[in-house]
Protein backbone atom coordinates (compact mmCIF):
# COMPACT_ATOMS: atom_id res chain seq x y z
CA UNK A 1 0.00 0.00 0.00
CA UNK A 2 3.07 2.22 0.81
CA UNK A 3 4.61 1.68 -2.38
CA UNK A 4 1.83 2.31 -4.50
CA UNK A 5 0.63 6.07 -2.55
CA UNK A 6 4.78 6.09 -3.38
CA UNK A 7 4.35 5.70 -6.78
CA UNK A 8 1.11 7.97 -7.59
CA UNK A 9 2.68 10.81 -5.46
CA UNK A 10 5.90 10.62 -7.82
CA UNK A 11 3.28 10.19 -11.16
CA UNK A 12 1.83 13.36 -9.59
CA UNK A 13 5.36 15.27 -8.87
CA UNK A 14 6.30 14.12 -13.00
CA UNK A 15 3.23 15.50 -13.83
CA UNK A 16 3.25 18.59 -12.48
CA UNK A 17 6.81 19.12 -13.54
CA UNK A 18 5.69 18.86 -17.86
CA UNK A 19 3.03 20.89 -16.74
CA UNK A 20 5.14 23.80 -15.01
CA UNK A 21 8.03 23.07 -18.29
CA UNK A 22 5.01 23.46 -20.55
CA UNK A 23 3.65 26.46 -19.30
CA UNK A 24 7.07 28.04 -19.20
CA UNK A 25 7.66 27.63 -22.58
CA UNK A 26 4.20 28.02 -23.97
CA UNK A 27 3.61 31.15 -21.75
CA UNK A 28 5.97 33.40 -24.73
CA UNK A 29 4.08 32.03 -27.40
CA UNK A 30 0.68 32.97 -25.87
CA UNK A 31 1.75 36.34 -25.57
CA UNK A 32 3.13 36.69 -29.20
CA UNK A 33 0.45 35.67 -30.08
CA UNK A 34 -2.21 37.74 -28.75
CA UNK A 35 -0.10 40.61 -28.92
CA UNK A 36 0.54 40.02 -32.98
CA UNK A 37 -3.53 40.33 -33.04
CA UNK A 38 -4.24 43.15 -30.99
CA UNK A 39 -3.78 46.99 -32.56
CA UNK A 40 -1.22 49.28 -30.99
CA UNK A 41 -4.05 51.48 -28.94
CA UNK A 42 -4.70 47.88 -27.28
CA UNK A 43 -1.17 47.31 -26.42
CA UNK A 44 -0.83 50.77 -25.47
CA UNK A 45 -3.65 50.27 -22.66
CA UNK A 46 -1.80 47.46 -21.10
CA UNK A 47 -2.77 43.70 -20.10
CA UNK A 48 0.25 41.52 -21.69
CA UNK A 49 -1.61 38.40 -21.10
CA UNK A 50 -5.21 39.61 -22.05
CA UNK A 51 -7.09 38.25 -24.86
CA UNK A 52 -7.77 41.26 -27.87
CA UNK A 53 -10.96 42.61 -28.23
CA UNK A 54 -11.36 42.68 -31.26
CA UNK A 55 -8.92 40.86 -33.55
CA UNK A 56 -6.75 42.05 -36.53
CA UNK A 57 -4.69 40.35 -38.93
CA UNK A 58 -3.64 43.63 -40.39
CA UNK A 59 -0.03 43.41 -38.08
CA UNK A 60 -0.02 40.08 -40.08
CA UNK A 61 -0.14 41.64 -43.05
CA UNK A 62 2.18 44.54 -42.73
CA UNK A 63 4.78 42.12 -41.43
CA UNK A 64 4.99 40.07 -44.43
CA UNK A 65 4.82 42.60 -47.03
CA UNK A 66 5.60 46.05 -45.93
CA UNK A 67 7.37 46.28 -42.94
CA UNK A 68 10.69 48.20 -43.22
CA UNK A 69 14.05 45.44 -43.17
CA UNK A 70 16.80 48.17 -43.91
CA UNK A 71 16.60 50.74 -46.65
CA UNK A 72 13.80 48.27 -48.18
CA UNK A 73 10.09 47.84 -47.04
CA UNK A 74 8.80 45.21 -48.72
CA UNK A 75 8.29 43.17 -45.24
CA UNK A 76 9.89 39.80 -43.98
CA UNK A 77 8.86 38.24 -47.49
CA UNK A 78 11.95 38.38 -49.25
CA UNK A 79 14.21 36.92 -46.43
CA UNK A 80 11.72 33.91 -46.17
CA UNK A 81 12.12 32.76 -49.58
CA UNK A 82 16.44 33.88 -49.42
CA UNK A 83 16.25 31.37 -46.47
CA UNK A 84 14.23 28.90 -48.52
CA UNK A 85 16.96 29.11 -51.07
CA UNK A 86 19.75 28.96 -48.59
CA UNK A 87 18.25 25.93 -46.47
CA UNK A 88 17.31 23.57 -49.21
CA UNK A 89 21.17 23.27 -50.67
CA UNK A 90 22.36 23.67 -47.42
CA UNK A 91 20.37 20.70 -46.24
CA UNK A 92 20.73 18.44 -48.84
CA UNK A 93 24.22 18.55 -49.42
CA UNK A 94 25.45 17.89 -45.90
CA UNK A 95 22.65 15.05 -45.68
CA UNK A 96 24.04 13.33 -49.00
CA UNK A 97 27.86 13.90 -47.88
CA UNK A 98 27.16 12.85 -44.48
CA UNK A 99 24.91 9.69 -44.88
CA UNK A 100 28.03 8.61 -47.58
CA UNK A 101 30.91 9.44 -44.73
CA UNK A 102 29.17 7.52 -42.44
CA UNK A 103 28.52 4.45 -44.67
CA UNK A 104 31.88 4.77 -45.96
CA UNK A 105 33.60 4.85 -42.13
CA UNK A 106 30.92 1.86 -40.48
CA UNK A 107 31.65 -0.58 -43.27
CA UNK A 108 34.50 0.08 -45.87
CA UNK A 109 36.61 1.94 -42.89
CA UNK A 110 39.16 2.76 -45.50
CA UNK A 111 42.75 3.89 -44.41
CA UNK A 112 43.07 6.31 -41.79
CA UNK A 113 39.24 6.25 -41.16
CA UNK A 114 40.05 6.76 -37.55
CA UNK A 115 42.03 9.89 -38.23
CA UNK A 116 39.46 11.13 -40.28
CA UNK A 117 36.65 10.58 -38.11
CA UNK A 118 38.42 11.59 -35.02
CA UNK A 119 39.06 15.46 -37.49
CA UNK A 120 35.51 15.35 -38.54
CA UNK A 121 34.24 15.45 -34.57
CA UNK A 122 36.75 17.72 -33.81
CA UNK A 123 35.45 20.31 -36.39
CA UNK A 124 32.04 19.54 -34.84
CA UNK A 125 33.38 21.33 -31.69
CA UNK A 126 35.36 24.22 -33.04
CA UNK A 127 33.36 27.76 -32.44
CA UNK A 128 31.72 29.10 -35.39
CA UNK A 129 33.38 32.36 -34.46
CA UNK A 130 36.64 31.36 -34.40
CA UNK A 131 36.01 30.16 -38.02
CA UNK A 132 34.84 33.24 -39.29
CA UNK A 133 38.04 35.51 -40.38
CA UNK A 134 39.54 32.77 -42.15
CA UNK A 135 36.51 31.28 -43.55
CA UNK A 136 35.88 34.95 -45.45
CA UNK A 137 39.49 35.46 -46.17
CA UNK A 138 38.91 31.79 -48.19
CA UNK A 139 35.62 33.01 -49.79
CA UNK A 140 37.25 35.96 -50.94
CA UNK A 141 39.60 34.08 -52.36
CA UNK A 142 37.85 32.11 -54.62
CA UNK A 143 35.14 34.81 -55.28
CA UNK A 144 32.48 33.50 -54.02
CA UNK A 145 32.22 36.05 -50.90
CA UNK A 146 28.89 37.27 -50.46
CA UNK A 147 26.92 35.63 -52.48
CA UNK A 148 24.27 32.17 -52.52
CA UNK A 149 26.82 29.66 -52.87
CA UNK A 150 29.22 30.90 -50.48
CA UNK A 151 26.69 30.73 -47.21
CA UNK A 152 25.42 26.99 -48.56
CA UNK A 153 29.21 26.05 -48.69
CA UNK A 154 29.70 27.23 -45.23
CA UNK A 155 26.52 25.54 -44.39
CA UNK A 156 27.95 22.37 -45.40
CA UNK A 157 31.58 22.79 -44.21
CA UNK A 158 29.73 23.32 -40.29
CA UNK A 159 27.27 20.71 -41.14
CA UNK A 160 29.33 17.87 -42.00
CA UNK A 161 30.74 16.84 -38.62
CA UNK A 162 27.24 16.83 -37.23
CA UNK A 163 25.59 14.52 -40.33
CA UNK A 164 28.25 12.34 -40.36
CA UNK A 165 28.18 11.64 -36.98
CA UNK A 166 24.74 10.82 -37.15
CA UNK A 167 24.88 8.73 -40.08
CA UNK A 168 27.97 6.56 -38.93
CA UNK A 169 26.65 5.76 -35.42
CA UNK A 170 23.37 4.79 -37.06
CA UNK A 171 24.99 2.40 -39.37
CA UNK A 172 26.71 1.06 -36.90
CA UNK A 173 23.89 -0.61 -35.41
CA UNK A 174 22.93 -2.64 -38.92
CA UNK A 175 24.02 -5.97 -38.78
CA UNK A 176 27.24 -6.56 -40.71
CA UNK A 177 26.33 -9.54 -42.09
CA UNK A 178 23.94 -7.79 -43.98
CA UNK A 179 26.95 -5.51 -45.70
CA UNK A 180 28.87 -9.21 -46.53
CA UNK A 181 26.31 -10.53 -48.09
CA UNK A 182 25.56 -7.78 -50.70
CA UNK A 183 29.47 -7.87 -51.25
CA UNK A 184 28.75 -12.07 -51.96
CA UNK A 185 26.40 -11.15 -54.16
CA UNK A 186 28.99 -8.79 -55.90
CA UNK A 187 27.74 -5.35 -54.25
CA UNK A 188 30.33 -2.91 -54.82
CA UNK A 189 30.62 0.64 -52.80
CA UNK A 190 27.69 2.49 -54.29
CA UNK A 191 25.47 0.18 -55.15
CA UNK A 192 25.18 -1.11 -51.31
CA UNK A 193 24.98 1.59 -50.27
CA UNK A 194 22.15 3.03 -53.09
CA UNK A 195 20.51 -0.23 -53.03
CA UNK A 196 20.64 -1.52 -49.19
CA UNK A 197 21.58 0.96 -46.97
CA UNK A 198 19.52 3.78 -48.50
CA UNK A 199 16.62 2.00 -48.05
CA UNK A 200 17.19 1.49 -44.63
CA UNK A 201 18.04 5.11 -43.47
CA UNK A 202 14.92 6.93 -43.57
CA UNK A 203 14.54 7.34 -39.85
CA UNK A 204 18.05 9.12 -39.73
CA UNK A 205 17.72 10.98 -42.66
CA UNK A 206 14.34 12.25 -41.00
CA UNK A 207 16.57 13.34 -37.82
CA UNK A 208 19.14 14.83 -39.54
CA UNK A 209 17.25 17.13 -42.15
CA UNK A 210 14.90 18.46 -38.97
CA UNK A 211 18.65 19.43 -37.62
CA UNK A 212 19.80 20.67 -40.40
CA UNK A 213 17.30 22.45 -41.11
CA UNK A 214 16.63 23.90 -37.91
CA UNK A 215 20.17 24.96 -37.61
CA UNK A 216 20.08 26.41 -41.11
CA UNK A 217 16.95 28.38 -40.46
CA UNK A 218 18.00 29.77 -37.22
CA UNK A 219 21.12 30.80 -38.21
CA UNK A 220 22.13 34.89 -37.49
CA UNK A 221 25.90 35.38 -37.86
CA UNK A 222 26.89 33.34 -41.11
CA UNK A 223 23.80 34.90 -42.44
CA UNK A 224 24.83 38.07 -41.80
CA UNK A 225 28.72 37.51 -42.66
CA UNK A 226 28.26 35.67 -46.05
CA UNK A 227 24.98 35.90 -47.48
CA UNK A 228 25.43 39.06 -49.09
CA UNK A 229 23.06 41.97 -49.47
CA UNK A 230 21.07 39.96 -51.70
CA UNK A 231 20.15 36.64 -49.76
CA UNK A 232 20.09 38.03 -46.63
CA UNK A 233 18.07 35.28 -44.56
CA UNK A 234 14.87 35.77 -42.72
CA UNK A 235 16.66 36.39 -39.20
CA UNK A 236 18.94 38.81 -40.36
CA UNK A 237 15.77 41.08 -41.66
CA UNK A 238 13.89 39.99 -38.75
CA UNK A 239 16.94 41.76 -36.55
CA UNK A 240 16.46 44.67 -38.64
CA UNK A 241 12.74 44.88 -38.10
CA UNK A 242 12.75 44.78 -34.51
CA UNK A 243 16.38 47.00 -33.91
CA UNK A 244 15.03 49.62 -35.95
CA UNK A 245 15.40 52.86 -34.39
CA UNK A 246 13.03 55.52 -36.57
CA UNK A 247 9.45 55.44 -36.17
CA UNK A 248 6.90 54.37 -33.74
CA UNK A 249 7.88 50.42 -32.41
CA UNK A 250 5.27 48.69 -33.52
CA UNK A 251 5.21 45.49 -31.32
CA UNK A 252 2.26 44.02 -33.04
CA UNK A 253 3.84 43.81 -36.11
CA UNK A 254 7.37 42.61 -34.46
CA UNK A 255 5.40 39.79 -32.91
CA UNK A 256 4.15 38.95 -36.24
CA UNK A 257 7.53 38.96 -37.92
CA UNK A 258 8.82 36.67 -35.01
CA UNK A 259 6.11 34.25 -35.55
CA UNK A 260 7.02 34.11 -39.26
CA UNK A 261 10.42 33.46 -38.76
CA UNK A 262 9.53 30.75 -36.18
CA UNK A 263 6.94 29.04 -38.52
CA UNK A 264 9.12 26.68 -40.89
CA UNK A 265 10.86 25.28 -37.38
CA UNK A 266 7.87 24.55 -36.02
CA UNK A 267 5.79 22.79 -38.94
CA UNK A 268 9.12 20.91 -39.23
CA UNK A 269 9.51 19.49 -35.80
CA UNK A 270 5.31 19.02 -35.55
CA UNK A 271 5.02 17.34 -39.08
CA UNK A 272 8.27 15.19 -38.55
CA UNK A 273 8.04 14.07 -34.59
CA UNK A 274 7.04 10.94 -35.09
CA UNK A 275 9.85 9.83 -37.38
CA UNK A 276 12.41 11.87 -35.02
CA UNK A 277 11.91 10.11 -32.14
CA UNK A 278 12.17 6.77 -34.29
CA UNK A 279 15.46 7.92 -35.66
CA UNK A 280 16.82 9.04 -32.29
CA UNK A 281 15.67 5.14 -30.88
CA UNK A 282 17.09 3.72 -34.04
CA UNK A 283 20.59 4.65 -32.62
CA UNK A 284 21.03 8.05 -33.35
CA UNK A 285 22.60 9.02 -30.90
CA UNK A 286 24.39 5.67 -29.76
CA UNK A 287 27.51 5.37 -29.47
Amino acid sequence: MRASATGRIGRIGIYLFLLGAALFFLLPLYVMLVTSVKSMDEIRAGGVFALPLSVTFEPWRLAWSEVCTGASCEGVRAGFWNSVAIAVPATLLPIALGAVNGYALSFWKPKGAGVLFALLLAGAFIPVQVMLYPMVRMMAAIGVFGSLPAIVLVHTVFGLPLMTLLFRNYYAGVPHELFQAARIDGGGFWRIFLQVMLPMSTPIIVVAAIMQVTGVWNDYILGLVFAGRDNLPMTVQLNNVINTTTGTRLYNVNMAATILTALVPLAVYFLSGRWFVRGIAAGAVKG
